[in-house]
């Protein structure tokens, strides 16, 4: 609380990308547009960010632009719609925070609540953050099986 995240997590996210290699993302755009944010704020790592852009790939791509289809999207991209038609077992059906609404209404109360004691909140984003970064992997997995259609 009462603290400014984001410098933490530049420096945490250019050593975590500084090998070379794709980044990859489901809504390249509003990752994209995040990071343009953090370039401005930040002119010190301006470059850094930058040149992690460039690197950045849609996972969103396929289902977005219909290359890959299920009635079970129920007509949707969203990765809470694609991860249960690809991946059954899997949704965020049963999490606490389930959305990026959400999430990002935890996430501000966490930084200016400084009353409260944010453990739990702090645990239910952190599952959230989780199965999306779970999704994505098992996603990726899933379109990379030979023969998968």
């Amino acid at each position: 609380p009462n603290s400014d995240p984001r410098l933490t997590f530049i420096e945490k996210l250019l050593s975590d990308t500084s090998s070379p290699g794709d980044i990859l993302t489901f809504n390249q755009s509003f990752e994209i547009s995040r990071l343009k944010e953090l370039a401005l704020d930040f002119p010190k790592f301006s470059k850094e960010i930058l040149k992690r852009i460039d690197c950045i790939k849609d996972l969103m791509t396929p289902f977005q632009k219909r290359i890959y289809y299920k009635h079970t999207m129920h007509g949707s991209y969203s990765i809470k719609q694609v991860l249960p038609a690809l991946v059954p077992e899997l949704s965020y059906e049963s999490l606490a925070i389930n959305n990026g609404g959400d999430a990002s209404l935890a996430f501000e109360r966490m930084i200016f609540d400084q009353k409260s004691d944010h453990s739990e909140l702090r645990k239910q984003m952190l599952e959230y953050c989780g199965m999306d970064t779970l999704a994505m992997v098992k996603i990726l997995e899933k379109l990379s099986e030979p023969g998968f259609s």
